[in-house]
């Protein structure tokens, strides 16, 4: 029986297709579609909003989803976290729900707040942040465009935030960040003690995580003279070691390693200084420890 899998709609969803893509599985689907197609009989994929994922994934209407870590809290769901993923719609980053207030507002720390009204599209998430700190405070959900209702209409916003730029340029000011959310896959627990889809889950973890940690690296290949090779070697990082083979001709070796894409701008010149030739740089797809 093949596992169900939730995918997010939404500003996380052309990410995920594009990640799922990078780890093998071509992932498609309509405008107006929510039944994705993947070239695996294995799974099937349903799109649903990422708020309301944990929710289906805990009652067991899918086997796993992918959401992030601030859905599962504001929700909470009692789900198996099978691994996080770090990516976001724009950037790697965590994203961040943030207390945020007008420019010209006297708020200045959520003790501020006594009294206020706030919006947000995660009320139970503001509501514990205030009884936590001790703020009693009006809490209104709010159906989207968050960031403009302040100070019309609210005193303060609790938003969601990836880079800060909407926030600037809506005039508005962050007092504190409340809650720091990756993605993460998550698996219903009936189904995680199921061992063929367990096993199923997993691979795709180790999968989609190598995909990952493919992105921020490359492979880096290049020729050396045995008169350098010490020095190129001792110039050339890895994740264990440099690979060193020898080529036909007995003068020269082959050198190899998987490096961090934003140390090859000084990395090549540093090779090549050190005798290296034949610098190759190469992308890659998945990177499986």
């Amino acid at each position: 029986m093949p596992i169900i899998i939730g995918l997010p709609k939404g500003s996380l969803q052309e990410s995920t297709f594009a990640l799922f893509k990078r780890a093998g599985f071509d992932v498609t689907c309509s405008s107006r579609s929510y039944t994705p197609t993947i070239d695996d009989p294995e799974i099937k994929c349903r799109l649903l909003r990422p708020q309301e994922m944990s929710r289906y994934v805990e009652l067991g209407l899918l086997d796993a989803g992918i959401c992030g870590f601030d859905w599962v809290y504001e929700n909470g769901s009692d789900v198996v976290e099978v691994c996080e993923l770090n990516y976001s719609k724009a950037t790697a980053n965590p994203v961040r729900w943030v207390l945020a207030v007008p420019n010209d507002s006297k708020i200045k720390s959520v003790k501020d707040l006594k009294g206020k009204r706030i919006s947000t599209e995660a009320v139970g998430l503001v509501k514990r942040y205030l009884k936590k700190n001790g703020v009693k405070a009006d809490v209104e959900f709010s159906w989207g465009a968050t960031e403009v209702k302040a100070p019309e209409l609210v005193d303060a916003i609790v938003d969601l935030t990836e880079t800060g730029s909407s926030l600037r340029a809506n005039n508005l000011r962050i007092v504190d960040t409340i809650l720091v959310s990756t993605t993460r896959l998550i698996a219903n627990k009936k189904a995680w003690k199921v061992a063929a889809k367990r096993r199923k889950l997993e691979q795709l973890k180790m999968l989609l995580t190598g995909a990952l940690e493919a992105r921020r690296r490359v492979l880096l290949k290049c020729n050396a003279p045995a008169k350098s090779l010490d020095k190129v070697v001792g110039v050339m990082p890895a994740l264990h070691a440099p690979t060193v083979n020898r080529l036909n001709d007995s003068g020269w070796c082959a050198v190899e390693s998987v490096v961090d894409e934003g140390a090859v701008r000084d990395l090549i010149p540093a090779l090549k200084a050190a005798g290296a030739t034949g610098i190759i740089e190469l992308p890659l797809n998945k990177i499986i420890f």
